[in-house]
């Protein structure tokens, strides 16, 4: 940030500048500079941050250099204009033929493809993605080259390779190919470092090593791969490299093993299981090595994972596994306190479990000085910022991720998701293009496309996107799509039927997730008309909610599923009780996306009970709010109030009309 100012300037970026903006002193020492490029062509917006006594008022040179650019621009707008005709002649004949062009990739850039498995037992595969990750990790702390991250090269595996295409998707000038065999207590690592533009081999190397003899080998061929693109190492880099994570070759398998399936984590519907297979092998690790301390950063992030996806219904199963994060944190920081694996550890324990995002924010953007090349830490901070309820800021942390990770589904899915709970519709649908154009033909990003038109009220542009899949055997982000489209369509007969065959036969990872099904069944059986058959499904849901929870009466989950429960059984004091604790346990400045999730919440029932006023006044403040909505792919949207029969209660209220009239995203 301080290589676009000149002496004397402290600049900041534009978060920081908006969190010292909540306090009056500062506000006038606050001032606007734009947007200035800084590593890897990613582009921040800077404030200078000044006074009468300390700082520098003056534009950075930088700064004063954009300026000039920008004069003369617009005297060369005026000339550019008349040649416009022939401009376009142009590009029509060169587009023609295919013609496309691309800014021209940094030269110290490189993408690591995945590592091909030549062992004759394919179980060993993981060897050879644990080498890439921690080849990749090295590589991200190196302040001077761009590198790709994992997610963004793994579409890659299994596939001809067109180097030159991969490189410009992937926006590098370089790519590193290797394989790994493993034989016994033998491994052979085979490297080579390809200019992807002229296909000249610039770098290539064996290693051939003893398991107890494998640990320096990615730090080796990190360090090969800076000097042949001629990026120098600085001390602390040189040194950071210089260390080795452990020296029992048991342990290392058993830490690779474990890095395999955490890298599957969120992208698999069965993250829960693979997250329990994450924690058995880094377990394993640290029993091998006590002092193998990123194995036990790894399982600190591990636990804390399945501690904020709520794999442990049990009050004492859950503590148990907040303990475990804890424990595995503290012991990596007696180890290596400052290292950016504990720091990381640090910062999802932060988020996750304590749920202190100010501090996690604090962390990771320490961590991002450590790792300067890795989209994991604005991936974090995007994800932190947005939990704070700084949306904005999380869409600016998002595209920082997408820099270094421009074909990661799941940061393009998130950066999706977050526009779209702001609303901004289509900025969501260009990136769920972007989506479908890696992975064409992926239902559940079809389906949140179409979620997006339902949020605009185009229901045969989501009837057109919505795949054609099994339904009911798919995870709950995926089938509510399916389920709006068919309530808004106001075709109960067959989403009572997907719903039934959902409850009876899909394999639930958690109780209270199919009493959840019960609660929707009972819903749209109660917007059928069907009240005996309502009544029979929220009773199945209540007795649920009530047993799994019966330790945790203040629980969120059983909050919000007992009391639709019970204002589809009728019991309206009931009902209306429990959903006003659910919002009022919550602070808005702890959870402020997950709190107006929990007022529509309030909202429906109010609704259900004939409580009309309460439930129109809830719904306009939902509708100015960011969220993620529990009972839509999305936030509400007007389009959604005038098309849905849950909010049919309300349609002759003149408060009610007017919100459906609101100006449409």
């Amino acid at each position: 940030m301080m290589d676009c100012g000149d002496a004397g300037h402290i600049l900041l970026s534009k978060h920081v500048a908006e969190d010292l903006e909540e306090y009056e002193k500062w506000r006038p020492l606050l001032h606007d500079l734009g947007l200035c490029e800084v590593k890897h062509g990613v582009r921040v917006a800077v404030v200078n941050l000044y006074d009468n006594q300390f700082g520098n008022a003056k534009l950075p040179r930088r700064f004063e250099t954009v300026q000039k650019r920008r004069r003369r621009l617009r005297w060369a707008t005026a000339a550019a204009l008349l040649a416009l005709a022939a401009i376009v002649a142009g590009i029509a004949l060169f587009s023609r033929y295919g013609g496309r062009t691309t800014l021209a990739a940094p030269e110290k850039s490189v993408a690591v493809l995945p590592f091909e498995n030549l062992s004759r037992d394919p179980d060993n595969a993981y060897f050879a993605e644990g080498i890439q990750e921690e080849i990749l990790t090295r590589l991200a702390s190196i302040a001077g080259l761009k590198v790709i991250s994992r997610s963004s090269t793994q579409q890659y595996q299994n596939r001809p390779r067109n180097l030159s295409q991969i490189a410009k998707q992937l926006g590098v000038a370089n790519i590193l190919e290797g394989s790994v065999q493993k034989a016994a207590d033998q491994v052979r690592v085979n490297v080579q470092l390809i200019n992807a533009q002229t296909d000249s081999h610039l770098w290539a190397d064996t290693y051939d090593r003893k398991l107890t003899d494998i640990f320096g080998v990615e730090s080796e061929i990190a360090i090969g791969i800076a000097e042949s693109l001629q990026a120098k190492l600085t001390g602390r880099e040189e040194q950071a490299l210089a260390v080795k994570a452990t020296t029992n070759p048991e342990a290392y398998d058993a830490y690779l093993r474990g890095v395999a399936f955490q890298a599957r984590f969120f992208s698999s519907f069965n993250h829960r299981d693979l997250g329990r297979k994450a924690v058995s092998f880094f377990e394993r690790a640290v029993q091998l090595d006590p002092n193998f301390a990123l194995a036990w950063a790894r399982l600190s992030r591990a636990d804390a994972m399945l501690y904020f996806s709520r794999s442990d219904t049990a009050e004492a199963a859950e503590a148990a596994r907040s303990d475990a994060a804890k424990r595995a944190l503290e012991n990596a920081r007696k180890l290596q306190p400052n290292s950016p694996e504990t720091l990381l550890a640090l910062g999802y324990y932060q988020f996750w479990v304590l749920q202190d995002y100010r501090l996690a924010k604090t962390t990771f953007s320490r961590v991002s000085k450590l790792l300067p090349g890795s989209s994991e830490v604005p991936y974090a901070l995007a994800r932190v910022t947005k939990y704070e309820g700084h949306l904005d800021q999380s869409v600016a942390y998002y595209e920082q991720a997408l820099a270094l990770d421009p074909r990661n589904v799941e940061v393009l899915n998130d950066t999706a998701w977050t526009h779209a709970m702001l609303r901004q519709l289509p900025a969501a649908l260009k990136l769920y293009d972007r989506v479908l154009d890696i992975t064409p033909n992926d239902p559940n990003m079809m389906a949140a496309k179409a979620g997006i038109y339902q949020a605009q009220g185009n229901l045969e542009e989501a009837a057109r996107s919505l795949p054609e899949i099994n339904w009911p055997f798919f995870p709950w982000h995926t089938f509510v799509t399916k389920m709006t489209q068919l309530r808004l369509e106001r075709n109960y007969g067959e989403l009572i039927r997907l719903l039934q065959t959902r409850v009876a036969q899909f394999h639930f990872d958690l109780e209270t997730d199919k009493a959840t099904d019960e609660v929707v069944l009972a819903l749209t059986q109660h917007l059928a008309g069907d009240t005996a058959g309502a009544n029979v499904s929220a009773e199945q849901a209540r007795n649920t909610f009530e047993e799994v929870y019966k330790d945790r009466p203040d629980n969120l989950l059983r909050l919000e599923g007992l009391s639709k429960a019970h204002a589809l059984m009728g019991k309206k004091e009931l009902a209306l009780k429990e959903a006003e604790r659910a919002v009022i346990l919550v602070p808005r400045a702890k959870d402020p996306l997950g709190v107006p999730s929990l007022e529509e919440n309030v909202a429906v029932i109010q609704t259900i009970l004939g409580e009309n006023s309460g439930a129109i006044s809830t719904l306009a403040r939902l509708l100015q709010t960011p969220y993620d909505s529990p009972m839509y792919p999305f936030a509400l949207t007007p389009a959604l109030l005038r098309l849905d029969p849950v909010w049919d209660p309300l349609r002759s209220d003149p408060a009610f009309q007017k919100l459906c009239e609101e100006k449409q995203p």
